[in-house]
């Protein structure tokens, strides 16, 4: 339908499943242990793939063992990776996720030692082969670069950015996307409900649809036309694995965007999608809601 471009990280998830999460200082046995990648753009990609994109991923991974497994997680996918740099030496993002049984919630401990995807590699992509560029709001430097040079060489390439946590001068980079994704962590740590925090952004971003997820709450965005849309939360009739839901969302939007779909339709949507994500382990499978096909 589309070509899509992911920039951001890809982890390997080492995941443990308990029965529910285990007090400070205590020993516990796992229930099932399993190895997936992860990432936030990644999995982003992953959804867009399974609603029929075609998309290429852009970040930095080592050359080496670690790495295995997410490329041929990506190549299930049918994602691409000729835009990834490939390191000598270093160690893959690596994420040991405690996943509980009881309440589907889980606790992440994140390791890092690889460099953030830079300008200069950016630079060499072909952008004018692209739809729609999606960015994590990373290393807010190099990604203004990134989201500058994007607007340069392809004007009707569209921008999303998701912003999962606060960083230092996010807003810099608002003036350049057309669609903003907020984490509620980030309008909480602005100081603002999100409503209210979606009008202040408003400010940097005068043409973008805005979008700020509540959990189990759903959804607010702010279009760009300056209205608020409000969706319900789609809750699966069993909790079983949260891990990658708002990837799920975010990915949903684009989608329903690139269809031309009205933002009051593409935010029930990505609610509804994020909700079946939840009620089953990993992505493989996800099934379009009813009537959005």
């Amino acid at each position: 339908m589309a070509n899509v471009l992911a920039v951001g990280v890809a982890t390997l998830d080492i995941v443990n499943e308990v029965e529910a999460y285990p007090a400070e200082d205590s020993e516990v046995r796992a229930l099932a242990q399993s190895v997936r990648r992860g990432g936030n753009a990644s999995n982003t990609a992953v959804v867009l793939s399974q609603l029929g994109h075609s998309c290429e991923w852009a970040g930095v991974l080592v050359d080496g063992p670690d790495a295995r497994p997410i490329l041929g997680d990506f190549e299930k996918y049918q994602i691409g990776t000729r835009y990834c740099r490939f390191l000598p030496h270093g160690k893959v993002p690596t994420s040991y996720i405690t996943l509980s049984r009881t309440s589907a919630s889980r606790t992440i401990v994140h390791y890092r030692d690889l460099p953030e995807f830079e300008f200069q590699c950016f630079g060499r992509i072909p952008l004018r082969a692209f739809e729609w560029v999606h960015f994590e709001g990373r290393n807010v430097s190099e990604t203004l670069l990134m989201m500058r040079q994007a607007g340069k060489d392809n004007p009707q390439l569209r921008v999303s950015l998701e912003l999962e946590k606060p960083r230092d001068n996010m807003e810099k980079l608002f003036p350049y996307a057309d669609l903003i994704l907020f984490s509620p962590a980030v309008a909480e740590y602005c100081g603002y409900a999100p409503e209210r925090f979606l009008q202040e952004v408003r400010r940097s971003a005068p043409d973008a649809h805005l979008v700020c997820t509540l959990g189990e709450q759903g959804a607010v965005a702010l279009s760009s036309c300056g209205e608020f849309i409000r969706s319900e939360a789609y809750p699966p009739a069993r909790l079983v694995d949260t891990i990658g839901a708002g990837d799920t969302f975010n990915g949903a939007m684009i989608d329903a965007l690139l269809r031309d779909a009205s933002l009051a339709q593409a935010l029930p949507f990505a609610c509804q999608l994020a909700g079946i994500k939840c009620g089953q382990a990993g992505f493989q499978g996800l099934k379009i809601p009813a009537g959005c096909e």
